[in-house]
């Protein structure tokens, strides 16, 4: 790793969270049913069969959890506004409990000396907007821009940092295609239609937020898995093109090109999304901030109907099975600023599960997730130092939570969550990251 610090002055040091993986309170101050709510009651779909009904009690608790930030030094806390507290019916009538939360939490995140960066969308969609079709709808993009107005209305002169979605390609492609995630649909082209209109309340929401917000900066989510073909033969380099643009230049180009990528749109032509006139130049707005969720990279190789991934048995993986790689993350970004040329980048994810284990004495040691972090922060100053955008780093995650499918199986916080109990115990990952903001600062 390199020894001389290239990230400039002014770089944000962050952590994240999402609020159904750790509010819980979901019964609570006229917050309705989510499709994550309903997808954890359907027996099979979550393991365990672990909810979010109360995750880490951070509905309740968040004032130790600033406190933690505070400690850690960071200068920006990035989470998620629950739609469901906000606008229990999907439209309609404002929850004003809801807003009074963050309106706490907002105030309480900058008393800490921290910036607020607030996700609107976070996969929490409201069930009765899914009853009523879901993102395969249109109305639901619509929706969202209502929804949009009401949280910045109340949250904007406080919060300047937006991420419209998080994630579109995972909650399209597992929720509507694989069935593997919130509602648990599984068609192609109410995937393709879900993808769309998660994109299309994107660029709603900018212009929401651009109107309501002085100064508003905007930025969407991508998990942007880059992809490897297994050998140098034509059909594996084929492959991997077609795997990338399945999964990374679907999400990319309409934002950054005002078009879906060509070759995929014939791949999928008997599916093709709802384009109606207007709609790619009103996701196409221009973004201040491209957020970057990074965990792994994909290797495939070419089979009669397509690709398929490849596990790479030689590597280092972490407890979720996902291969460690970070000259692939720094591959991306390079290839982010060459191909897109987006204003700024900010991670706004990065991180690892392990198995972590408390010790007699209650401390969490979990040093390959110090390793991971740090070999991914190389990464990032390596980007830096070739010119990459990138502004700011926020690691996931602060808490141990809710892991979607998952349940609490899998932990990815810097602080462990002992969940019989809820208290907090940061881990030895936790000091390191501390010490190496502090490092960077002096």
């Amino acid at each position: 790793m390199t020894t001389e610090r290239t990230l400039p002055t002014g770089f944000v040091w962050g952590a994240a969270t999402a609020a159904f993986q750790v509010e819980g309170a979901n019964a609570e101050d006229g917050r309705s049913e989510s499709i994550w709510d309903r997808f954890c009651a359907t027996p099979g779909k979550v393991r365990n069969g672990d909810d979010g009904s109360v995750a880490c009690d951070f509905y309740h608790r968040y004032p130790q959890d600033i406190a933690l930030m505070k400690e850690l030094g960071l200068d920006a806390f990035r989470f998620s506004v629950a739609w469901p507290r906000i606008v229990p019916d999907g439209r309609g009538t404002v929850n004003e409990a809801g807003l009074d939360f963050y309106d706490r939490l907002v105030d309480e995140v900058l008393a800490a000396g921290i910036e607020p960066y607030a996700t609107l969308y976070h996969w929490d969609l409201p069930q009765v907007l899914e009853d009523a079709g879901g993102w395969v709808e249109r109305g639901t993009a619509e929706a969202f821009a209502e929804y949009t107005e009401v949280v910045a209305r109340r949250l904007g002169d406080r919060v300047t940092n937006w991420i419209t979605q998080n994630e579109p390609r995972v909650a399209a492609w597992l929720g509507y295609g694989l069935g593997i995630h919130a509602p648990g649909r599984s068609d192609l082209g109410e995937m393709l239609a879900a993808g769309h209109h998660i994109l299309l309340s994107h660029g709603l929401a900018a212009e929401v937020l651009r109107r309501d917000v002085p100064g508003a900066r905007v930025g969407i989510a991508f998990d942007l898995n880059p992809v490897y073909p297994e050998t140098d033969s034509e059909a594996d380099r084929a492959a991997s093109w077609a795997a990338d643009g399945e999964n990374n230049r679907w999400f990319l180009d309409p934002v950054f090109r005002a078009e879906y990528p060509q070759d995929i749109v014939e791949r999928w032509a008997p599916a093709a999304p709802p384009v109606l006139d207007g709609d790619m130049a009103t996701i196409a707005a221009p973004v201040d901030l491209l957020c970057v969720n990074y965990y792994t990279r994909r290797v495939v190789r070419a089979v009669e109907d397509g690709f398929a991934e490849v596990y790479q048995g030689d590597s280092p993986h972490t407890d979720i099975g996902w291969e460690v790689v970070p000259d692939a993350f720094y591959e991306l970004l390079v290839r982010l600023r060459d191909e897109y040329a987006p204003a700024a980048i900010s991670i706004t994810e990065n991180g690892a599960a392990f198995e972590d284990i408390r010790l007699h004495d209650g401390q969490v040691k979990d040093p390959e997730r110090q390793a991971y972090i740090a070999s991914h922060l190389d990464a990032v100053e390596r980007a830096v130092a070739a010119g990459v955008p990138v502004e700011g780093y926020f690691v996931w995650s602060l808490l141990d939570n809710f892991e979607w499918a998952e349940g609490y199986r899998r932990r990815f916080g810097i602080v462990y969550v002992d969940y019989p109990t809820l208290e907090r115990v940061p881990k030895s990952s936790f000091h390191w990251y501390r010490d190496f903001i502090a490092g960077h600062r002096a």
